[in-house]
């Protein structure tokens, strides 16, 4: 292992308001990921708590709050439940795809609905095409987008309903960012069916578990999250199955005593 790759160079950002629990400021460690190891040095990251946006790794580092916590789903041991079985039935017409990193006009427009029907004031609501583009095609690891569509018809591709940028790391799937088309009363569930389908995908291929990123402690927007069970927790002596999620979250140590 290379000394580059071994001990990255670290920054932090400024506080800034949280965007998921009222009256908490943010503040994140992020390193680039670029030359001939970004794929590896991703990988390792990933394991102690990084995501991906474009060619930056990033971790919260909060000051007085442990509230965001790593989740990922491990993907030869999860069954579905009932309601997810059901779930799955329901959406077994739709054609599932796995396309090149390449912002298209349509992802765009199924996006732009999609923030405004779920996130009208987030942090992305001003994303343009440029800023949408850069999100999917600026990625140094190998990445894909996941689309999801209604059936075909005489040869043509059906209606957008979900997408899904998504990197392959060694050791499983991580969901970097996806969106649908929440207002379709036909096809309710779609973020839940991507899940889903992601865990079939890491399966299929292998692949141990499926990110999800940060399971928020207090936000009800993430607690959608620990519907996928067996789910595991990345506190301070590593990566445990989740038992209560209620419990008080563990601050995680130093980035040092990570990567030595």
């Amino acid at each position: 292992m290379t000394a580059p790759f071994r001990f990255p160079r670290f920054f932090v950002t400024s506080p800034s308001p949280c965007p998921y629990l009222p009256g908490r400021m943010e503040r994140k460690v992020f390193t680039e990921l670029n030359g001939p190891h970004a794929a590896e040095l991703n990988d390792a990251l990933g394991r102690i708590g990084f995501r991906r946006s474009q060619s930056v790794a990033y971790r919260p580092s909060c000051a007085g709050c442990n509230s965001c916590v790593s989740v990922r789903v491990i993907a030869d041991e999860f069954a579905p439940n009932a309601t997810q079985r059901k779930l799955i039935r329901r959406h077994a017409d739709l054609e599932v795809s796995a396309c090149r990193p390449w912002a298209t006009d349509e992802q765009y427009a199924l996006l732009r609905r999609y923030l405004g029907s779920r996130h009208p004031g987030g942090g992305m609501a001003g994303m343009d095409e440029s800023d949408y583009a850069d999100m999917v095609e600026q990625s140094p690891v190998n990445s894909f987008v996941v689309e999801y569509r209604t059936p075909s018809v005489d040869g043509r591709p059906g209606r957008l309903v979900g997408a899904c940028l998504t990197d392959q790391q060694a050791d499983g799937l991580s969901m970097i960012y996806s969106f649908f088309d929440a207002e379709d009363a036909g096809r309710p569930g779609l973020g839940n069916l991507i899940i889903l389908d992601h865990i079939v995908r890491a399966r299929a291929i292998g692949l141990a578990y499926v990110y999800l990123g940060y399971w928020v402690k207090g936000s009800e927007r993430m607690s959608y999250k620990t519907r996928y069970r067996p789910i595991e927790v990345l506190g301070p002596t590593g990566w445990a199955l989740m038992q209560d999620p209620d419990a008080p979250a563990q601050r995680l140590p130093a980035i040092a005593e990570e990567l030595v």
